[in-house]
């Protein structure tokens, strides 16, 4: 391992910084939501997403009052979505430049969001049965241990609080991603699972890829993201798949590669 990666605290910062970047080029996650939306959702019009399509029906009910934590789940999206429709909502994210989407959006739509810039893995700033939501979308794959993202979210629900979460199938990183297995129709397995890149690339692509300015990986397990869940305290309350609309990764192609889960802390 490269001794650039021996501290969390490196991976952390060089992975804020890679989604600085991306926010800044408008990424899918990182384009805020137009004033025409938030109207909408004052009058009661809305929806959010975990994955790139709808969630279920009765995954998110009413949420007037809702004390909700969007958890590294900045961009100016999910956030100033669910203010409009009446929720006590608090954002806590890692990237700045995400965070500021929302702040972006709040000011320009005149909605009052509550802002924290940190890592997902440690809550401590928040009390015991602080919210009533977690909205949690695609992101622990940017850390190595999500065991402490599980913990922590049970302990900042109230009882009867429910996390909604989204994540890879740890299948997408399992492949060689040589271009020219793409290119010929073939899925190579090459890596095992839990999958990371710093100890799963060569020392020469992950420079390559550290040197790009791309943020770091880590394909957890389903024994890391459901069982995690369940090992926190977790009862699992809902439970769906979805496609990726861009296939990126020829797998994409033939099953749906994103998962969601609906848990209640009882």
């Amino acid at each position: 391992m490269p001794d650039t990666f021996i501290h969390s605290s490196d991976l952390l910062e060089h992975n804020r910084a890679a989604w600085d970047a991306l926010a800044r080029q408008q990424c899918a996650w990182s384009q805020p939501v137009d004033a025409d939306i938030i109207a909408q959702a004052r009058r009661g019009e809305w929806q959010i997403h975990l994955t790139p399509g709808t969630l279920p029906d009765g995954w998110l009910p009413d949420v007037q009052g809702k004390r909700i934590l969007c958890l590294a789940s900045a961009g100016g999206q999910q956030a100033p979505v669910l203010a409009a429709a009446g929720a006590d909502v608090t954002v806590f994210d890692f990237s700045r430049v995400q965070l500021n989407k929302d702040r972006f959006v709040a000011q320009r739509d005149n909605l009052t969001l509550t802002l924290h810039q940190g890592d997902m893995r440690d809550l401590s700033i928040f009390a015991d049965e602080s919210f009533d939501y977690i909205i949690h979308p695609i992101s622990n794959q940017y850390v190595p241990d999500i065991r402490p993202v599980w913990g922590g979210c049970y302990r900042v629900l109230a009882r009867g609080g429910k996390l909604l979460s989204s994540f890879f199938n740890p299948v997408v990183f399992i492949g060689d991603r040589a271009s020219n297995y793409a290119e010929q129709g073939i899925i190579r397995p090459k890596f095992s699972l839990p999958y990371s890149d710093i100890s799963d690339l060569t020392p020469e692509e992950l420079a390559a890829k550290q040197a790009r300015g791309e943020a770091l990986v880590f394909g957890h397990s389903l024994a890391e993201q459901i069982g995690g869940q369940l090992e926190a305290g977790f009862m699992l309350a809902g439970f769906y798949e979805d496609r990726q609309p861009h296939p990126r990764f020829l797998i994409d192609q033939f099953m749906p590669t994103f998962i969601a889960t609906r848990a209640i802390k009882l």
